[in-house]
């Protein structure tokens, strides 16, 4: 265990004493590292931090599990002062601020887009074990759940559903089912948006026979303003009312923004967390359920996606539809095989793939990404660490493309700044 955790860490972690802290002492015991993502000058990661002292040190008084649970704190602070000063209201140990390299692993290993952010990872493997740990420490301050790890969604979902005839359905309506899963709120215009295509999907999915359900769990702020919002949707939902129902659902897919779209198989295991990029890039339901894709041509609808980790990007001159799959048949199989390697070991896959063309949008990244104009050219992007790799070669060889991802996955590679 301690080895995993020297890997993730590195050797020493800091307290708010300025004392090292050796990370193959955190203990024995220990079963589970929450891992807290914020900022001494958000406002919200201040509130929030005040919570989890509360939260730990009760859970460490009380808890006959005080021994198997440590946080550790990720900061994006820039000033060394700043950092300091919060640290000293922290009982908790703290990954060195000058230790950038590993904090931008540590958000892109576990999909980190907004702070606060708190993960709770199993200590001896690094697997995730509770995405939104803010709604843990919220909705279980005794930590009487703990460990806080994933449920089924047949358990998590259990009891009646709402239809907008204001009729309920028992929740065992669903076994069978393809179900998508939508967070979403009448207060925001992506997810009203996003809802108007989602009912013709809906519709299209239905009428080609597929068994398939979409559950609405809401963010409104006022029944009134979900029974609204609800009222488009022929589809069922969580009731308003049931608030511990719906903040279990956000925590058991670590809901960080909405809308959010996850899509399950029928025996309630995740397809792809992708839904609203899918829906919007596939109005004709063709691809339904829509499977993860080892390689995707960019779009505007899915350039969301190049933030949410480090993604191999081949740019190839082509302007016309279906120019672009030479180039999709050429990384497809070493995506493929990065794809299955991870899913073996229950883990998300560390690099996403996309082929771009000669369009607007591939201009605009090139453009933002300050990349040269050459065609073909191999980059991998990482936009949260504003770190850019690329490969200029007068011709792209799937040997080329392997030799590029092991390199950059095994950390040989030099970046440069966007």
């Amino acid at each position: 265990m301690s080895e995993f955790l020297v890997s993730l860490f590195g050797e020493r972690l800091v307290n708010s004493e300025k004392a090292e802290v050796d990370v193959q002492s955190l203990g024995a015991k220990l079963s589970l590292v929450g891992l807290f993502f914020g900022c001494s000058l958000n406002a919200p990661c201040k509130q929030f931090n005040g919570s989890l002292c509360e939260f730990y040190s009760r859970f460490k008084k009380a808890s006959e599990h005080k021994d198997k649970l440590e946080i550790v704190f990720i900061s994006s602070d820039q000033d060394q002062k700043h950092w300091q000063d919060f640290l000293q209201e922290m009982p908790w140990p703290a990954l060195p601020l000058k230790d950038r390299h590993k904090k931008m692993k540590l958000w892109n290993k576990y999909k980190v887009t907004s702070i606060p952010s708190l993960v709770f990872v199993d200590a001896a493997t690094g697997k995730v074990v509770c995405r939104n740990g803010l709604l843990v420490v919220r909705d279980d301050p005794k930590g009487l759940e703990f460990p806080w790890g994933p449920k089924p969604f047949a358990e998590v979902v259990a009891g009646p559903l709402l239809r907008n005839n204001r009729q309920t359905t028992d929740s065992s309506s669903l076994e069978g089912h393809y179900v998508g899963v939508y967070f979403s709120a009448h207060w925001c215009p992506p997810c009203r948006s996003l809802t108007r295509v989602l009912v013709e999907s809906y519709r299209t999915v239905k009428e080609s026979g597929q068994k398939f359900e979409i559950v609405f769990v809401s963010a409104d702020r006022s029944e009134e303003s979900f029974m609204q919002y609800f009222s488009e949707m022929p589809w069922l939902a969580v009731p308003y009312s049931d608030e511990a129902r719906r903040s279990r659902l956000n925590r058991l897919y670590g809901i960080q923004g909405i809308p959010t779209l996850i899509l399950l198989d029928a025996e309630g295991h995740v397809i792809t967390r992708q839904g609203r990029v899918e829906v919007l890039n596939d109005p004709e339901c063709r691809l339904f359920p829509w499977h993860p894709r080892p390689v995707l041509e960019l779009s505007e609808s899915n350039a969301v996606q190049l933030h949410e980790g480090p993604c191999l990007v081949l740019f190839v001159d082509a302007e016309e539809e279906g120019e672009l799959e030479p180039a999709k048949e050429l990384i497809q199989p070493i995506a493929e095989k990065l794809m299955a390697k991870y899913k073996a070991k229950e883990e998300e896959m560390p690099l996403l793939f996309f082929v771009a063309g000669e369009d607007d949008m591939s201009d605009s990244l090139r453009d933002y990404t300050n990349l040269p104009e050459a065609a073909p050219l191999l980059t991998i992007l990482d936009m949260s660490a504003r770190a850019k790799y690329v490969r200029d070669v007068e011709e792209i060889t799937p040997a080329e493309v392997e030799q590029f991802v092991g390199d950059f996955l095994a950390e040989k590679l030099k970046p440069e700044p966007i």
